[in-house]
């Protein structure tokens, strides 16, 4: 056992974190204790699972439970459970560093809100340090169930950038945390102000959380007695919400729960709680979130948080990811089934066959509860797609059973609407289709001004046919498996040839013939640059665009995979030419080859730069346009 005192430096994004908390979150100090109850919860959850297979964990001390108590003469808060408790190790790991891949952006999101408050803490396993907003020192004790009592660890910070660690004996298992509260922050010294703020935030942790009864005062001429050890009552509800019938859970709870289990400040969306009885019983109670946690997207596809999985009460894991696709990554809640075996692993679960049954019952809970709202409550559906929609279109790839469920669910911006933020679903537009019309039209690119100035869209304008603009970055790979939807082909407006009826392809087939020179001319100038040059049927005012074949991926999409280090091969486009605009009547009457050389270029490059393709050679498309000018 190690007995000198070691110092230690936090890691710079802790010190970062560390320094946020303290000087910039000024609104909500008391989630502080809903962060460190939330902990012990977790600890003692840890304890009960592992206890499963080794029974002598929780030996002399089989009541798991969380003690708040107070001392005002000293200026202390202390939390203290019986949990699974910590070796130095872990304490180094768990609180001297932050895995998260979301800090970075937490800490740009604390950044830029100078005063931002603590909804944000807890969102990113950093809801330890919120304990600095009250304290300006904190001392944690700690034990791990398995290890002997000269093996407990004592860590202490002022939170300034360093912290100590001791080794300490201690005769229990478990974790206690030592406020020091800082000057003006008497009001957490208050046992009435303490007890409200378990009941507020706390009141459904599945564990008693106890605190000392406050003794009255003795009366006038009474001896004062030696203070005696205290007597604790338990300050919460301490039973499991969802074991509960649906009846005898007003909204309140079930929005305090939400905002226990998902570490939220906010009320969520939506929720829905549900029994299941029969061969195999299980209860599930899910919840969407009104804004997304900051590392949704930018933790990447790996960075999951699951829903917590209980087996028969017994807490079994934190981020069951197997329960969810990984499309509906967004959703928290809990699921406790009655048949799963206790000792199951993430190896046992991926193979359970009765794992199947509830994870198609919860992906059906999931997506009726957003159906509901979508039918329901408009605003809040709206909230939930432009925080959740891209997420969502995930489901389109991966979710083969759903997937015309989830594209009902979609919503899109289109040339009958205004603006960017509508909401257009496929029903929408399938029930505005006029008679005759067959696919749904869309365009992607690389955001709605693009998509909406397209020169490809002009001849649908002209025919007053709808088009669906798609602009996320997502929407060009979710497309390419919606193929169609209420057995409408999905066509996009760039790709082939469009479908005309008779009196349009004669007169398609006679402007063909008669600019047969010059496409062949523009082809002879543009030479390798080009797969072919063809007279449009899509533009009426553009003198060119850019066409596709019908599996050729989007110049935007390309570029930026590009971007991101894909191997993408190279493709030449298919120039497409209007010859009744005037660039094109100019190239056709130009007899100075270099000049038609450099117009020809130029019809091109903005055909590419319209669909968001980069060009080959920025600088020469520069010198070409001042020649042009100041030819």
């Amino acid at each position: 056992m190690t007995t000198t005192t070691e110092t230690r430096k936090f890691e710079a994004e802790v010190a970062q974190v560390l320094h946020l908390v303290t000087h910039s979150l000024y609104s909500h100090k008391e989630i502080f204790l809903r962060e460190l109850i939330s902990n012990a919860s977790d600890a003692c959850d840890k304890l009960r699972f592992e206890a499963i297979a080794n029974p002598a964990l929780t030996a002399g001390d089989g009541e798991l439970h969380i003690d708040v108590s107070w001392d005002k003469a000293a200026r202390t808060v202390t939390l203290r459970d019986n949990g699974i408790g910590m070796s130095r190790d872990e304490v180094v790991a768990n609180i001297g560093s932050i895995a998260s891949s979301g800090t970075r952006r937490f800490l740009e999101a604390l950044g830029e809100e100078k005063k931002a408050d603590a909804r944000l803490i807890g969102q990113f396993g950093v809801g330890f340090y919120s304990a600095f907003v009250v304290a300006d020192r904190v001392t944690v004790l700690t034990r791990r169930a398995d290890a002997a009592p000269e093996d407990g660890v004592r860590w202490e910070s002022d939170g300034r950038g360093e912290y100590t660690l001791d080794a300490a004996t201690l005769p229990e298992r478990g974790t206690t945390i030592v406020l020091h509260l800082k000057d003006g922050e008497d009001d957490f010294l208050d046992g009435w102000k303490l007890r409200s703020l378990v009941r507020k935030y706390s009141d459904h942790v599945a564990f008693p959380i106890r605190m000392p009864k406050e003794a009255p005062p003795a009366a006038e001429g009474e001896d004062a007695r030696a203070e005696a050890a205290p007597e604790w009552e338990t300050a919460n509800d301490a039973s499991a919400l969802w074991t509960k019938s649906k009846s005898d859970i007003p909204d309140d709870d079930y929005k305090a729960f939400y905002k226990s289990l998902g570490h939220d400040f906010n009320d969520p969306a939506a929720w829905t709680h549900n029994r299941v009885e029969g061969s195999q019983s299980f209860t599930t109670l899910l919840y969407l979130p009104a804004q997304p946690p900051f590392d949704l997207m930018l933790g990447g596809r790996d960075e999951r948080k699951g829903l917590k999985l209980y087996i028969k009460r017994v807490f079994v894991m934190d981020a069951a990811e197997e329960l969810l696709p990984n499309y509906l990554r967004f959703v928290r809640g809990v699921v406790d089934a009655d048949d799963l075996p206790l000792n199951v692993s993430r190896e046992i679960l991926q193979q359970n066959r009765q794992l199947e049954r509830i994870r198609g019952a919860c992906v059906k809970r999931v997506l009726d509860l957003i159906e509901k709202l979508s039918r329901d409550e408009p605003e809040a559906f709206a909230a939930f797609l432009k925080a959740f929609g891209n997420t969502l279109k995930e489901g389109i790839v991966e979710d083969h059973g759903n997937r015309e469920r989830i594209a009902k669910l979609l919503r899109f911006a289109s040339t009958k609407g205004e603006g960017a933020t509508q909401a257009v679903s496929l029903d929408d537009y399938v029930g505005r289709m006029p008679p005759g019309q067959d696919p749904i039209w869309y365009i992607t690119a690389d955001g709605y001004k693009a998509a909406a100035g397209s020169p490809q869209l002009e001849a649908f304008r002209a025919k007053d046919i709808e088009v669906l603009l798609m602009f996320d970055r997502i929407d060009e790979w979710m497309l390419g498996h919606l193929h169609e939807y209420a057995g409408k082909p999905l066509k996009n407006v760039a790709k082939g040839e469009l479908p005309l009826d008779a009196a349009d392809k004669a007169k398609q087939d006679e402007a063909a013939q008669a600019a047969a020179p010059l496409v062949e001319r523009i082809k002879s100038l543009l030479g390798e640059r080009v797969a072919d040059v063809r007279v449009s049927a899509r533009l009426t005012d553009s003198p060119s665009c850019l066409a596709l074949a019908d599996y050729d991926m989007a110049p935007h999409l390309a570029r930026l995979l590009r971007e991101a280090g894909q191997d993408i091969p190279d493709s030449k486009p298919t120039l497409e030419i209007n010859p009744q605009h005037a660039l094109l009547q100019r190239i056709e009457g130009e007899s100075d080859d270099a000049k038609a050389g450099d117009l020809a270029t130029l019809l091109l490059e903005q055909a590419e730069i319209a669909a968001g393709a980069p060009l080959p050679d920025p600088a020469a498309f520069i010198q070409r346009v001042n020649r042009l000018l100041l030819g």
